[in-house]
């Protein structure tokens, strides 16, 4: 079985952040020996959106210009009509177990990332998030922080 990994924002955030921090470079260090071991990377729309919304108000270039660098080499996974049904199957659930990742109103692009993922399972790929916050996420989707992730 292969292994799908799904960046979530704060990674590709930090990925795609022109500037250089110790844990900047670790999280591209970190995508490369990915890559370099064969795991298909994916980049949800969601998380392109949480990243890409912030470069914009901020006004940041570089940023935008090296996120849209990664979707060039990297799988991008478009929102689809069955994985909105499928997070809203997951908002609504999450809510009946008092188990809820933002406020009733959110949109909820957790509930949103755990579809994308949930629709990347098959027989032959488990799909797996790599987050800042694993908490949000586990409750539907297989989610680890990124450091943990590993070949």
């Amino acid at each position: 079985m292969s292994l799908i990994v799904l960046l979530d924002a704060g990674p590709l955030g930090m990925i795609t952040n022109p500037r250089s921090s110790p844990e900047n470079e670790a999280c591209k260090d970190w995508l490369v020996t990915l890559v370099s071991g064969g795991v298909e990377i994916v980049i949800p729309e969601i998380a392109d959106y949480e990243v890409r919304r912030e470069l914009l108000r901020a006004g940041k270039v570089k940023g935008l210009a090296r996120l849209d660098a990664l979707k060039g080499m990297l799988t991008y996974a478009p929102i689809t009509t069955p994985v909105m049904l499928k997070a809203a199957e997951f908002w609504a659930t999450s809510r009946r177990l008092g188990r809820q990742s933002a406020e009733d109103a959110s949109l909820d692009a957790d509930m949103i990332l755990t579809a994308q993922a949930y629709a990347l399972n098959r027989d032959d790929h488990e799909a797996l998030i790599a987050t800042t916050n694993v908490r949000h996420l586990v409750l539907f989707a297989r989610a680890r922080a990124w450091r943990d992730v590993g070949v």
